[in-house]
């Protein structure tokens, strides 16, 4: 993967979030590599760089340091292989401040088969899974990573994830729709889901 431009200065995180409308979607295309292509207008707003400045920069320009690496080694081991993956991600915008997305794929393929293209969509995640779950997990990842490397941090991932019986996508999954069951009973509204519907979350989620 490229390295960002040598102009490039990473900003200093700040523990402030950006203020954006969570109901809209955060759009981006890449080549094979990660550098991006296209940001749509939201990407735009809510991460504070121009076009021009993202334009042939690596996506990782707004990785967050708090981010742990693993996250990412399993994101991009999954996009290789063609298959989508549904990763929450805190992100950092050029002013410091910070917002978190959950992803959602499509892979474009050439007529070789070989990836040409990844379609990245990106939407909010509730705050109050980011903070009873994600973060406590994302925080002992990266004490991990930081005494003993990212094997360790991938070990312990695997290791908590075999406990809940689930993978990573599905434990996501889970998180969030029953995030909203429980805003929907709040709401006094039907519940009555149905199974298949759960299954299909992520698709519903995001659209597709």
């Amino acid at each position: 993967m490229n390295q960002e431009n040598e102009s490039f200065h990473r900003p200093t995180p700040i523990d402030k979030e950006v203020s954006w409308d969570k109901t809209q979607v955060i759009m981006s295309k890449t080549n094979p590599f990660g550098i991006i292509e296209y940001a749509n207008e939201i990407f735009v707003d809510v991460c504070g760089y121009e076009d021009y400045e993202l334009m042939g920069q690596p996506h990782s320009i707004i990785r967050h340091p708090d981010m742990p690496r693993v996250i990412f080694k399993v994101l991009w081991e999954n996009l290789k292989k063609g298959n989508n993956f549904h990763a929450v991600v805190k992100n950092l915008a050029k002013s410091g401040r910070y917002y978190w997305v959950v992803t959602d794929f499509e892979i474009a393929k050439d007529s070789n088969g070989a990836i040409a293209n990844y379609f990245g969509r990106r939407r909010s995640v509730p705050q109050e899974v980011i903070a009873m779950h994600i973060e406590p997990l994302y925080k002992k990842l990266l004490q991990i990573e930081s005494a003993s490397g990212m094997e360790f941090s991938e070990k312990y991932l695997i290791g908590f994830l075999e406990e809940k019986k689930r993978t990573y996508v599905e434990y996501i999954k889970e998180l969030m729709y029953e995030h909203e069951k429980v805003q929907s009973a709040n709401q006094q509204t039907e519940t009555h889901v149905e199974e298949e519907e759960e299954r299909g979350f992520f698709s519903r989620f995001f659209g597709r």
